[in-house]
């Protein structure tokens, strides 16, 4: 997980991880003073500035497993459904500056529905994105700062 922009809590909309702003020592995640806002940073660039602060080199890689019986499309859509928990949970996602890719595949023979499959991989995606930074259901109030 190398996200170009901030990672958010889609429980609330907060961002939880992401680029730290130049006040972040007086500030807080609950005042959004201490991270930068990444659609804020870029808003202040539409004026034709170039978006000089992403590099390439950032990107999203993950699978989503399921013991569902998929074929190729069903798989490739189940894969396509997840990029939304990625999406709820990463702000900008798929930008340019971004190789976000999220593959599925399946290891049994349980039948289901797609949709129902592809829709808990959303969710799946989303929480653990949150759960990268921070241990499930303890997201504090403000994060810790390098020592």
């Amino acid at each position: 997980m190398n996200a170009f922009g901030d990672i958010i809590d889609p429980q609330n909309g907060r961002i939880i991880a992401g680029a730290r702003s130049v006040i972040s020592e007086e500030g807080s995640a609950t005042t959004g003073e201490y991270f930068a806002d990444t659609l804020q940073v870029m808003k202040s660039m539409v004026d034709g500035q170039q978006l000089r602060f992403g590099r390439r080199g950032n990107t999203v890689i993950g699978v989503v497993a399921t013991n569902a019986k998929l074929n190729k499309e069903q798989a490739n859509k189940v894969a396509q459904m997840a990029h939304d928990g990625l999406a709820r949970t990463v702000r900008p996602a798929h930008t340019m500056v971004d190789g976000d890719t999220i593959f599925a595949l399946s290891t049994g023979n349980r039948k289901v529905d797609v949709t129902i499959v592809g829709a808990f991989a959303a969710e799946a995606f989303a929480r653990q994105f949150c759960t990268l930074f921070w241990p499930p259901n303890q997201l504090p109030d403000c994060p810790p700062r390098p020592q």
